[in-house]
């Protein structure tokens, strides 16, 4: 029984940088369950580094910081594949070349490249694609499981934060004339490249794993099933939320064990 009814459907899935990465998992999970799945990576480079994996796919190559790729993007998927049933939103880059500084020290230009790569890039792809998307097709965005004030993350998070809004005011504007449905799944610390990046970041994982209910932390094969269960039709009634994938974690601040290990003198 195709319980998830994605034979015949394509979806494009963005941002896949590696094995590890959420978009990688997403997208296999879609190919296991019937999907035709469509990659977009950033650059020729990338898609030289994946051209093993992805060996047989039919990959495109869009920087988002560029518009008009974008545009020639959806132009490309388009022209190849006809209208398509379902867009993965996994982009984010923030330029810490310098390290991570205080938020109030922030500079214009970095904050402002992060929000344009990482969360408005979402509307420029929704508005190149909105004439080849199915009317019913699905959009889904990874983002965080909450807004915190981890100094190592730096301006990410009031970044993604904006990308979260973003995804309810794009439901709400593709709703006047389409069934069009917007998401996203805001993810827990995850084990990938790009938070194997972020400094400090092995102890805040480890700290959140003693915070999640379970005492183990998500995988991000977990996070691509919810993903994947939004971008089907199974989903319809779902529409400008953002779906918590943490295990609890975000409940339970005051986790006995966690309190003790802190106030223990």
């Amino acid at each position: 029984m195709d319980y998830l009814q994605f034979a015949g459907k394509k979806i494009l899935v963005t941002g896949v940088a590696n094995k590890k990465s959420v978009a990688w998992h997403i997208a296999r999970t879609l190919e296991a369950c019937g999907a035709t799945v469509l990659y977009s990576v950033r650059s020729k480079a990338r898609r030289d580094s994946l051209a093993e994996a992805l060996a047989g796919k039919p990959v495109f190559v869009c920087d988002v910081e560029d518009e008009a790729q974008t545009r020639q993007l959806a132009e490309q998927v388009s022209a190849a594949h006809g209208a398509i049933h379902g867009l993965v939103h996994s982009i984010a880059f923030a330029n810490y070349s310098e390290g991570v500084k205080p938020f109030h020290e922030t500079q214009r230009a970095d904050f402002l490249q992060a929000t344009s790569i990482s969360a408005f890039s979402l509307v420029e792809l929704a508005r190149a694609f909105k004439p080849h998307l199915a009317d019913d097709a699905s959009v889904v965005a990874i983002g965080i499981s909450s807004q915190v004030t981890a100094a190592n993350y730096g301006f990410m998070s009031p970044v993604k934060a904006a990308l979260e809004s973003i995804v309810r005011f794009l439901a709400k504007s593709f709703s006047a004339d389409t069934r069009v449905r917007f998401n996203t799944v805001n993810a827990g610390p995850l084990k990938t490249s790009a938070s194997a990046g972020i400094p400090g970041y092995l102890e805040n994982y480890l700290f959140a794993e003693q915070l999640t209910l379970r005492k183990k932390n998500i995988t991000t094969q977990e996070v691509a099933d919810v993903a994947v269960w939004l971008l089907s039709p199974r989903s319809s009634g779902i529409n400008a939320q953002g779906i918590v994938v943490d295990a609890g974690m975000g409940w339970n601040y005051f986790d006995e064990t966690v309190v003790k290990a802190a106030t223990r003198l």
